[in-house]
């Protein structure tokens, strides 16, 4: 179905939005534009929305808030937020009284009138996503970057062309109700994460899943031969499978031999680049831009690929070096909601760092980061609920030679206590392991304001 026309079918139905946020706000926008009868339902209260309230409600929006925003809904289609889980009880009784409960991720992958290539994983997603994007638009090709890295694509479907390309982030959330697949998937790795919200760590994969399981013989599907579950899930693979690995070679893919990137498919290898390419620290972002190249092999020529990575920087985010100040390099890893994000952060340094983390509990194990942390941070710093979950870990590792730990009340407090810990050469960084929601809306906020109070510093 084309993109005008559904918007057509639903003129004539009424629409609720659920959720007053980043990924729905141009859908709410566009369905009043388009005099559909839309609801847009929040938990919040309207002091919270600020003058947003007052703007939707010009275009004609109804609005639907606080604690009973999912009571008793009946209107003919419910636009899902990703983070929602589809079989709850006031979700379920909808549907049951015949409501179509659809994502806008959904939507789009019905409409959307170019190719997709997706990625999803539980770390690199967001760079991998990038990387492929950027090198894409390097070879000359029109993309369309959006999904899970914060940029909705619905609402622009209508200027997208079929010789441009859709590069998405998809997460375990947007993925668990996804009845189509992208023409290229990848899928990073796959840890314990968001078990906050998923029932086990076997409906997180099984969400994940739903990347590839909907493709044809003639898709592709890229997977990570170094994480077990990657592995393994390659074998249920419908389309042509690319692996990639850091560890070892393979027959049909992209590794790591010594410093060198190869590509070989049907044992016909060529070097693409070295190591020393690439700009970003840490092997973990090896392993992204060997995904990466897996997804673009025959779409952009090698020459492209090691230009970009001698001058790509990263994305915001993600250890991000911001600030240098009396020689002391300061971090910004706010993305790293679990501990494997900790982990592999902390592994991108040579040396010992002034860490500070801690934030909301989802509900996944700990036990991994304490000797790692015990092993590269010379003061540990922490603050937010999981604060003493983290603490536990690492003293009771059986590396724990008395790392001094500190509590703080705040990051403003935080940043004090490393500025005065930190010397010339030190590195501080932000990786929290734990999701923002205690204090913060999203990473993005709680990492800009990281940002704030380090370059207040005078």
């Amino acid at each position: 179905m084309k993109f005008e026309e559904y918007l057509s079918s639903l003129q004539q139905k009424t629409v609720a939005v659920i959720g007053i946020g980043v990924s729905n706000l141009p859908l709410i926008r566009l369905l009043a534009e388009r005099g559909v009868d839309v609801t847009a339902c929040d938990r919040k209260e309207r002091s919270a929305l600020g003058c947003l309230a007052g703007e939707l409600e010009a275009l004609g929006v109804k609005l639907r808030l606080g604690e009973d925003y999912l009571l008793d809904l009946r209107q003919d289609v419910i636009f899902r937020t990703p983070g929602l889980r589809p079989d709850l009880a006031p979700l379920a009784a909808a549907v049951a009284r015949g409501s179509v409960l659809i994502s806008e991720m959904e939507v789009f992958f019905e409409v959307c009138p170019c190719p997709l290539l997706a990625v999803t994983g539980s770390d690199g997603k967001t760079t991998t996503t990038t990387i492929i994007a950027e090198l894409l638009k390097a070879a000359g090709r029109t993309v369309h970057l959006g999904g899970n890295i914060g940029h909705p694509l619905l609402s622009e479907t209508g200027q997208m062309k079929p010789s441009d390309l859709a590069v998405l982030e998809l997460s375990s959330f947007q993925l668990m109700t996804m009845k189509r697949s992208p023409f290229l998937a990848v899928m990073t790795n796959l840890a314990p994460n968001h078990l906050d919200v998923h029932k086990d760590f076997a409906e997180y994969v099984a969400a994940k899943e739903n990347i590839f399981t909907h493709q044809s013989f003639h898709d592709i599907a890229i997977f990570n031969a170094d994480n077990d579950t990657t592995a393994s899930l390659a074998e249920r693979a419908k389309g042509r499978v690319r692996l990639f690995s850091r560890k070892r070679e393979l027959s049909d893919g992209v590794f790591l031999r010594g410093t060198s990137i190869i590509a070989r498919y049907n044992w016909d290898e060529r070097v693409v680049m070295d190591t020393s390419d690439i700009m970003l620290p840490g092997v973990h972002n090896i392993e992204n831009y060997l995904a990466a190249i897996a997804a673009v092999d025959g779409l952009v020529d090698d020459t492209t690929i090691r230009a970009f990575a001698r001058s790509f920087g990263g994305v915001e985010h993600r250890i991000e070096l911001f600030r240098t100040r009396n020689g002391v390099r300061w971090y910004n890893d706010s993305i790293a909601s679990s501990p494997s994000r900790t982990i592999a952060g902390l592994r991108s340094f040579d040396q010992t760092v002034i860490l500070i983390a801690g934030g909301k509990d989802k509900g996944i194990p700990y036990d991994a980061l304490g000797p790692v942390v015990n092993e590269h941070v010379k003061l540990l710093i922490l603050c937010g609920a999981t604060a003493g979950v983290i603490r536990r870990a690492v003293e009771e590792a059986p590396n724990y030679k008395g790392l001094k730990i500190v509590d703080a009340a705040d990051y403003r407090e935080a940043v004090a206590l490393s500025d005065r810990a930190a010397q010339s050469g030190d590195v501080v960084m932000l990786s929290p392991a734990s999701t923002s929601f205690d204090r913060f809306a999203n990473f993005m906020e709680r990492g800009r304001a990281f940002k704030e109070i380090v370059n207040q510093l005078p």
